[in-house]
């Protein structure tokens, strides 16, 4: 297939590598362009004007001045959940604490709870048809997180559900084990016995059947500390799972610290944090700076610093945290705009953060996050808009005409 007349096409690179500090404000961007897919791959673009005659012999999309930018590269999920709870979200506009409504039955031990309650197949089908939603909204790669099973059964059936997802092969798809969300009630008094049941049953398990890519664990205040956090994390990296770390999402936590020290690929959250981590996540060897901007609107809390972060020469990630306690929501052209209006990114940076960056933290980098010769055609048709900034700027429009997964029209 051969799209011609595009206007803009974004985030064009002939080779691509993870974007820090000022680098991510550079989008090369090509005006009335051109752009050959073949076998769902992207194949060639270029301008218009250097197309030969023979090039409109194939079947051609005509963009009409609609504006192509690669897809989303969604890389912090929790999208296989059994129930929503928007009783929850009443409660916080009446006011009560996150301690209040766990106190309640609410928070992470309420999906735990559901989440053992529902049938496998039931979670399968209810992801899938959330994950069409999000395919539908631009995202073209994604990771998924376990974590609301807090039991073997429970965590085990998530990543089931997580495996067949990924065996739809409709766009890429990381799974992450997230046992260590939070401490199970029946444990409460006995954290250490809870944490061996992760190690040495949930991980052999896991192992096993092939059923994760990467461990997490939330090293905050009230769930995991730093040096829970590395025993965790160096018992998964002996099954072949790298880390990744919810990290000062509440507190100074300790957990850029534990994710350096595991080598984590990122540390996701970020809304609180100092000099010290700010200065480690500067260094050309430190982790992704994972930053969940729909978090802190859904809760109405601090953003992470990015801007304070990019002017210190960090890598940046922009993902949605879609889950359903904290971030309802896996749109991630509403995380590009907060991105924007919220922790004052450049447009820019904010596509960086949110296609190549996120690949990266994906380690999908070969496949997808730019418009690069080799890898897959996925990619956002928009509708003829003016700029660039006009996608962040009208954030309550959805101005994605048509998404493309693997050179198929959506």
């Amino acid at each position: 297939m051969l799209i011609t007349n595009i206007k803009y096409l974004f985030n064009v690179r002939e080779a691509t590598h993870l974007l820090r500090g000022h680098a991510l404000a550079e989008l090369p961007t090509l005006e009335n362009a051109f752009l050959k897919i073949k076998d769902g791959y992207i194949e060639d673009y270029g301008s218009m004007h250097t197309l030969e005659e023979e090039d409109f012999k194939q079947e051609i999309y005509d963009a009409k001045q609609s504006s192509i930018l690669p897809c989303w590269c969604d890389s912090h999920t929790h999208l296989v959940f059994a129930t929503t709870r928007e009783n929850e979200f009443i409660d916080k506009i009446k006011g009560l604490s996150y301690a209040e409504i766990a106190a309640k039955g609410g928070g992470i031990l309420n999906s735990a709870k559901k989440i053992n309650e529902t049938p496998e197949d039931t979670l399968y089908l209810d992801a899938q048809a959330r994950l069409a939603e999000l395919i539908q909204l631009g995202t073209g790669a994604i990771e998924i997180k376990s974590g609301y099973g807090l039991s073997i059964e429970g965590e085990l059936k998530i990543l089931r559900v997580i495996k067949k997802l990924k065996e739809q092969n409709i766009i890429p798809i990381k799974a992450t084990f997230l046992g260590a969300h939070a401490i199970p009630n029946a444990y409460k008094n006995n954290r250490s016995a809870y944490i061996d049941i992760i190690i040495h049953e949930m991980l052999p398990k896991i192992a096993a059947e092939n059923l994760a890519d990467y461990i997490d664990v939330f090293c905050e205040d009230g769930f995991f500390t730093p040096k829970e956090t590395i025993q965790i994390c160096k018992a998964g990296m002996q099954y072949g799972l790298q880390a990744k770390i919810h990290a000062n999402q509440l507190n100074i936590s300790g957990g850029v610290q534990a994710g350096i020290s595991v080598n984590a690929i990122s540390v996701d959250h970020l809304e609180t944090i100092g000099e010290e981590e700010i200065a480690l996540l500067a260094k050309e060897t430190a982790p992704i700076a994972t930053l969940l901007p729909s978090c802190s609107f859904f809760l109405n809390m601090h953003y992470a610093p990015a801007r304070t972060l990019i002017e210190n020469n960090a890598a940046i990630a922009l993902a949605s945290d879609y889950n359903p306690g904290s971030s309802p929501s896996g749109n991630m052209n509403f995380v590009v705009s907060l991105a924007c209006t919220q922790m004052k990114m450049l447009p820019e940076e904010a596509i960086n953060a949110a296609t190549i960056n996120g690949a990266f933290a994906l380690e999908v980098e070969h496949l997808v996050g730019s418009i690069t010769r080799g890898k897959k055609a996925n990619f956002i048709i928009t509708k003829n808009i003016p700029s660039l900034a006009f996608l962040p700027y009208q954030f309550g429009t959805n101005n994605i005409n048509t998404v493309v997964i693997n050179g198929n029209i959506l």
